[in-house]
């Protein structure tokens, strides 16, 4: 009979000591993931897949391949030609639109603007000796002097109006604007209520007026002088936008050439062909863009220094001496308001009315002005108007050492007929000195015009032409090499 054995104990005919569990061999530790096995456990197969190349590499690949072979060549050479023309071209009417808009500016925009901003001090200036003059007559002031108050008045602020149009917003400028806008009520306010009290025999009118003059004198004219410097600058950017070389568009229609000539050698050396019709229109197209480029910035160039040597320097000149002449007279009239009531130490020994002290440096500035005008004069009608205002600038000094003898021996009313008098007073002389300046800006004035006209009609079409005739000589280009590669076919 069979037994099932129990327990743990040992099968029969085998020792009771227990068989030891069979133990796998260390493996040491790996310092990756097992590498893949391949099918049944079979080693992979080596990635023979070839590396991913860009769109860099295979292009100059394709490139390099393309050269191994005349018409490869051929094409490289054309669309180098095509894009040296083309970006002649482009680069020419860049840069000739920049200077031509510059030159525009020049004549239409920023210097008009500069004698505007002068105009606006000289109005202002004028305003101010007239109503001087106003009060010195007293009861019997012309309506010519009332006129020519009133007239400035209106002037100056029609000039700032114009300003104001063309300012930027928030800039200086328009600020400086603002500012005179604000004061310019104001003053014309002081210049009433000195009327008012003038006419009733009032001294409280002379210190209305030596009011309403330091409001002219110390922020009005100062203001209008800052907008004149800013104006000038304007225009002397827009100078220096215009007249440089276009160097850049120069240099490429030198390389441009340069290749097509080059083109055209080998085009030779390799058939024996003089001529390829294509590259010779194209060599025909760019020459005259750099021909015109050249010979058209540098007529450009020569008018718009014509129009800054012979026009701008002179027109400066003249508006500061215009300037400094409505200012002496009316440090000339206010000597006579203020009757020594304001004095100037000049030395250790000598004191002087403090008007009379401004009129004295005025005229020097204004003589200093005439000087340099003649100077700049280039013809007979500008010298003239220059020297007619010099001959009524010395009678001018002339006649106001006179009054200022009279007012010293206390005949008053005598020095006050020598400076406002009807006849034989300065005013003629300061009218006279006013009227031949006014000439002589007037004829400066067309000299700039012409001179910049003239500067500017020199670049017109250049940015066109040279756009277009840069297309025509691009297909040019294209054309010659496409017959040269049509003999592969």
């Amino acid at each position: 009979m069979t037994h099932t054995p129990k327990g743990n104990a040992a099968p029969p005919g085998q020792s009771g000591t227990p068989t030891p569990t069979p133990t796998m061999p260390a493996v040491p530790p790996q310092s990756g993931p097992p590498a893949p096995q391949g099918p049944q456990g079979t080693p992979p197969a080596p990635d023979t897949t070839p590396a991913r190349r860009t769109a860099w590499s295979e292009g100059v690949d394709q490139l390099r391949a393309a050269a191994t072979t005349e018409p490869g060549r051929l094409r490289i050479i054309g669309a180098v030609l095509a894009l040296l023309v083309v970006a002649f071209g482009a680069v020419t009417a860049w840069q000739m639109t920049e200077r031509s808009t510059a030159a525009d500016d020049v004549l239409h925009s920023s210097q008009p603007l500069s004698a505007g901003a002068a105009d606006i001090y000289r109005s202002l200036a004028d305003a101010n000796t007239a109503a001087s003059s106003g009060f010195l007559a007293g009861g019997q002031e012309t309506a010519a002097s009332r006129d020519r108050y009133e007239g400035n008045i209106r002037a100056a602020a029609q000039g700032l109006i114009t300003a104001a149009a063309n300012s930027d917003p928030g800039s200086p400028s328009a600020d400086t604007i603002a500012k005179l806008n604000k004061l310019l009520p104001e003053y014309k306010g002081l210049i009433e209520r000195a009327r008012a009290n003038n006419r009733q025999g009032y001294p409280l009118g002379g210190a209305y007026l030596r009011y309403a003059n330091d409001k002219m004198q110390k922020e009005m004219l100062p203001a209008a002088e800052d907008l004149y410097k800013r104006e000038n600058q304007r225009l002397s950017a827009d100078y220096a936008d215009a007249k440089p070389y276009p160097w850049v568009a120069i240099a490429l229609g030198v390389l441009a050439l340069g290749g097509l000539a080059w083109a055209q050698r080998r085009h030779y050396r390799r058939t024996n062909r003089v001529l390829n019709q294509g590259l010779v229109a194209a060599t025909a197209a760019a020459t005259v863009v750099l021909l015109w480029l050249v010979v058209g910035h540098s007529v450009a160039r020569a008018g718009l220094n014509a129009s800054y040597e012979h026009g701008v320097r002179s027109l400066n000149v003249l508006h500061d001496a215009r300037i400094a002449s409505v200012k002496a007279r009316g440090n000339e009239n206010l000597t006579l308001v203020n009757r020594g009531a304001e004095t100037k130490k000049v030395s250790e020994t000598e004191v002087m009315d403090l008007y009379d002290y401004d009129y004295q440096q005025d005229m020097k500035t204004l003589a200093k002005g005439l000087a340099l005008a003649a100077d700049l004069a280039d013809d007979k009608a500008g010298e003239q108007a220059v020297t007619a205002a010099t001959g009524d600038m010395k009678v001018w000094k002339a006649r106001h050492l006179e009054a200022r003898e009279a007012d010293d021996d206390g005949d008053y009313q005598g020095a006050l007929d020598k400076v406002i008098g009807a006849k034989g007073a300065t005013g003629e002389c300061f009218d006279g000195v006013d009227t031949n300046l006014a000439a002589a800006l007037r004829h400066e004035e067309s000299e700039f015009k012409q001179a910049a006209t003239a500067g500017l009609d020199a670049m017109t079409g250049l940015s066109v032409g040279a756009a277009v005739l840069a297309v025509l000589a691009g297909a040019g280009a294209l054309l010659g090499i496409g017959r040269r590669l049509s003999e592969y076919r």
